[in-house]
Order: structure tokens, then C-alpha cells, then sequence
């Protein structure tokens, strides 16, 4: 039997041929890690900074001594999306104003005119006074990962181009709008964000904007929020074909919520989620269909329903007063159908 001192143990984690003290190969240092970090954040900076805006806007005031209203400045972000002025900012930030200007990093100036806001979404398009503009590539929010890297730009406290750096916190927020409406696939990150940083956007590793950055809660550090990019396109689309977003209206509330594989299997179901209804607003069409707080709706218009975003593309202004069949899980046991009605939206 061998002596324990003729074996040779060797261990995957560290191979017998680095040297004492020395990282095994192939395995990045800490150095390495943080650099590549940088690296990225860096890049990020460099392609999509020159392309976010400093929103400037004009309010009328209070009136002072004489009875003469005077005007206010506000300021908030933007984010160029088309070489021809496309911006898009946050609906609160354009909110009562009567006059625009951007600024961008290079030091340019120019005018702008309000083209639209939605404030169920809290978004606003801005189009710039010029046609050669740097613009920002835009990207998909549905393949974000909680853990993610995102990067934000904006102008907080009027300190222009300010970068922040963070993760995807939670995906799937609710987040009440000053309209009162609920605005649903909120992104939550910890990029920093101050006042300010309103309406610039929130970008992943590849530069690509994957939100519009909307709210911060006051008192809490490292809780944030983005509107996904997915929803902006779809506003986006409505507000420079309409000038504004005409929608139905179910009176609805949800989240979109994982289906256990049983219930998958069991009602035959062609997708992996559903929307959960949170709030049903009395005498809504929702209501008057039936539907109840806890239902999950998993198919609305012959479509399957697997987020918010998919109940938003279906209310589009066709869809007012033209009956939709809604098929719903009660107590995630019963399998329920009915017609539902969308109402024009109240906004």
C-alpha cells in the first residue's frame, strides 16, 4: 500500500503548474474583472453620450408684484432616437411648458418643438430644429436579466452628461403615474439617478437604450426606474403618426406573472406567463365583463397574453367599442372566458 506521501493530488481550482501566489490560468484577477468593467461603461459613454440631450423648458409662473406672470425654467434629459430630431424625454418634464431647447454635448443648441406626450406612460417626443443629429440605437427591454449591467446618462442638478452605473434590480414594476394611472414593466435598477436624469435613458452593456429613466423614490437610495424601450417604440409609433396615443381602455391593472408548468400543461396553454389583474376599476368594461383583482388573463383577442406589453399592442384605437374575446384563470384552477368591450382611454 502506498505511503500517503507518495500521492499527488491535484486540484482543478489551482493547478500544479502556477506558482505560489500566482492566479491559475485562465482565471481573470480582480484587476482584470474591474477593468473590463471600466471598459465597457467607457464605450458605452462614447457612442450613445453624444446622441443624449439637456432639455430645457420654459413655464409660465406665478405672478408676481404688477399682476405679470413671469416664467420659470425647468430642465430635465433626453435621448435622440433619429438623425432628423426625434427626442425622447418623460411627459412630467414637458408638462405646462410653452417653449423647448436642447443641448448637446458638443456644445450645440437648438430649438425644438413638442410633437406629443402620453402621460399613461409618462413619455414625451421632442423633435429638434436640425437633420444631422447623433442618435442613440435602440434595444430590446424584453431579454433584460435581473443582475445586468446598465449605465445611465443624464443631466442631474443641470450637470451636464452626468454617467451612473448599476444592475437590473427587479423587472415587472408598477409604477403610478402622475396622471394616476399605473404604468406597468417598469425596470427598477440602482444606477444612481437624481432630478434631473428625467427622460435620458438607461443602456445595457452594447450601448443599446433599453429604457427611458422616470422616477427615483424619495428617501431611498438605489431604488430606480426606467419605462422599457419596448413600450417607448410603441408610443413613440402613435405620437408622431397622432400627435398623441388614443388607446382602449379595459380599466386594468396587472403584472405579468410566471404559469406553474402544471397549469401550463393542464389548460394546454401556448405561452409561459400571464397577466395577473391587480386592480379592476369599478363599472370599466374589465368590470362589467366580470373580471376580478387575482384573475390571470392568458388570452385577450384570440392572442395569447404573456406581458403588459402584449394587452397594450391589442388596445390600439381600433380596438374601441369592437367586442374581444378574454380568456382568464380564477384561483388558478378555473379556466373562464368572456367578451370585453374596450372603452375609449379617459386620458
Amino acid at each position: 500500500m502506498a505511503d500517503s506521501s507518495d500521492l499527488h493530488l491535484e486540484f482543478l481550482d489551482y493547478p500544479t503548474s502556477a506558482r505560489s501566489g500566482e492566479p491559475a490560468s485562465g482565471i481573470p484577477t480582480e484587476g482584470e474583472i474591474l477593468d473590463a468593467y471600466s471598459q465597457a461603461v467607457i464605450r458605452v459613454v462614447k457612442e450613445a453620450g453624444p446622441a443624449v440631450a439637456h432639455v430645457r423648458v420654459m413655464r409660465k409662473g406665478d405672478g408676481h408684484r404688477g399682476g405679470a406672470q413671469r416664467e420659470q425654467e425647468g430642465s430635465g434629459s433626453g435621448v435622440v432616437i433619429a438623425p432628423d430630431g426625434y427626442t425622447v424625454t418623460n411627459s412630467h418634464v414637458v408638462e405646462g411648458a410653452g417653449s423647448f431647447e436642447m443641448a448637446l454635448p458638443d456644445g450645440s443648441v437648438y430649438k425644438a418643438e413638442l410633437i406629443g406626450k402620453d402621460t399613461a406612460t409618462d413619455l414625451a417626443l421632442l423633435r429638434a430644429q436640425s437633420m444631422d443629429l447623433p442618435i442613440a440605437q435602440l434595444g430590446d427591454s424584453s431579454t433584460l436579466q435581473v443582475g445586468q449591467l446598465v449605465i445611465a446618462i443624464g443631466n442631474p442638478f443641470g450637470f451636464q452628461n452626468t454617467v451612473t452605473a448599476g444592475v437590473v434590480s427587479a423587472l415587472g414594476r408598477s409604477l403610478r403615474s402622475r396622471s394616476g394611472r399605473l404604468i406597468e414593466g417598469i425596470i427598477q435598477t440602482d444606477a444612481a439617478l437624481n432630478p434631473g436624469n428625467s427622460g435620458g435613458p438607461l443602456m445595457d452593456a452594447k450601448g443599446r437604450v433599453i429604457g427611458i429613466n422616470t422616477a427615483i423614490i424619495q428617501q431611498a437610495q438605489g431604488i430606480c426606474f426606467a419605462i422599457p424601450v419596448n413600450t417607448m417604440r410603441w408610443v413613440v409609433t402613435s405620437l408622431i403618426r397622432e400627435g398623441r396615443v388614443t388607446r382602449g381602455y379595459l380599466g386594468i391593472a396587472g403584472q405579468n406573472v410566471p404559469l406553474p408548468v402544471k397549469v401550463v400543461r393542464y389548460f394546454q396553454l401556448s405561452q409561459e406567463a400571464g397577466v395577473q389583474l391587480m386592480e379592476v376599476v369599478p363599472g370599466s368594461p374589465a368590470y362589467l365583463a366580470g373580471l376580478k383583482p387575482g384573475d390571470i388573463l392568458i388570452s385577450l383577442g384570440d392572442r395569447p397574453v404573456g406581458s403588459v406589453d402584449d394587452i397594450h399592442r391589442l388596445l390600439i384605437r381600433e380596438s374601441i367599442g369592437r367586442p374581444l374575446n378574454a380568456v382568464y384563470l380564477r384561483d388558478w384552477t378555473t379556466r373562464n372566458e368572456t367578451s370585453i368591450t374596450p372603452a375609449r382611454s379617459p386620458d
